[in-house]
């Protein structure tokens, strides 16, 4: 038996011990009565007589070593029970699992929006949630005394004359086209700003995209074909679509975009009000007074712009009836996502 290789197993043993128990299961496996030390000695009287002294002396010296290294482990291990009696750690206790985080469906269903426009030609952009009131409104066709105004109010900051909450995204359409020539083809996702009474289908922070497309020969039918791929892409490509005239004061012709009930499939159920159809988005030609306000030739240039609500777009697409269900925080919903 190897003196030199029970000395380097016990040291390799010793550095694995974390427990009083196993450093006790070593000292009993070299220093117990029938351990390898024992083995050593009693094996002395069948060497040879000129050996046995050397031999003698070898395991003595690697005993006294094993009762160093025992000793010191010893003390270690006491030293880190009392640390961690001090800091109140039970290591018996199961540790806390860390959870993978993943996106918010809301910026989900915004990720997927700017995908679909963006293999289309349009570029993402953003814009400032702090705006001017000229922007918001009086670059958009919308001055102080028109009725519209009501429908896009908002909110105005305090010792600030002129700065507000945006109330919608198409401000970035005004700040864009001041700065770019056409052609111009730009995605603008972001929150907006309304004081609206909080209810299943309302809040006061919501958010929108608005998508605008400027250049020289741009017709309606351009317009209908990029919605009518964007709603597939979406919803499948089995919907149908419809566009209902409306009012807009920064585009005219407007209208409302609709698609056929992805429940029912226009058949009529409690998600569509039986009507067989969805409102989605907004949309219409871009008005000539924008173009003149950003400097724009409307006699050369023809545009169009769209706009959603994305909790809106997220609501159709998954069947949620509440849009308070984003913002709550719920792991139980957002899990689902």
């Amino acid at each position: 038996m190897d003196i030199n290789s029970i000395q380097v197993q016990a040291e390799s043993d010793l550095a694995k011990i974390t427990s009083a128990q196993a450093l006790e299961e070593a000292r009993v496996k070299y220093l117990g009565r029938k351990g390898l030390i024992a083995e050593l000695t009693s094996s002395i009287p069948g060497l040879a007589v000129e050996q046995r002294g050397i031999f003698g002396k070898q395991v003595n010296a690697l005993k006294h070593k094993l009762l160093g290294l025992l000793a010191e482990k010893e003390k270690t291990l006491k030293t880190k029970s009392s640390v961690l009696k001090k800091n109140n750690l039970d290591i018996g206790m199961p540790g806390i699992a860390q959870e993978l985080g993943h996106i918010h469906p809301i910026t989900q269903i915004i990720d997927e929006i700017c995908a679909i426009f963006n293999r289309l030609g349009f570029s993402v952009v953003q814009g400032p949630e702090v705006e001017t009131e000229y922007n918001n409104f009086t670059g958009l066709n919308i001055p102080l005394e028109h009725p519209s105004r009501d429908a896009f109010d908002t909110f105005y900051l305090k010792d600030y004359a002129k700065l507000l909450l945006r109330s919608h995204t198409s401000p970035v359409q005004v700040r864009v086209m001041k700065t770019r020539e056409p052609p111009l083809a730009m995605v603008v996702p972001g929150r907006v700003y309304r004081p609206d009474a909080v209810d299943a289908s309302h809040l006061f922070m919501f958010h929108q995209i608005e998508g605008f497309l400027v250049d020289e020969n741009i017709r309606f039918s351009d317009l209908k074909g990029i919605l009518e791929l964007f709603a597939q892409s979406v919803f499948g490509q089995d919907i149908r679509m419809r566009f209902r005239p409306h009012f807009f004061p920064f585009t005219e012709p407007s209208v409302e975009v609709d698609i056929s009930c992805i429940i029912c499939k226009g058949k009529g159920c409690s998600v569509c009000g039986a009507k067989g159809w969805l409102e989605i988005l907004g949309a219409g030609m871009i008005h000539p007074n924008v173009f003149k306000q950003v400097g724009y030739g409307h006699k050369i240039y023809t545009g169009f712009a769209f706009g959603m609500g994305v909790e809106r777009i997220a609501m159709l697409k998954y069947g949620i009836n509440d849009i308070r269900l984003f913002f709550e925080n719920d792991l139980r919903f957002l899990k689902q996502f």
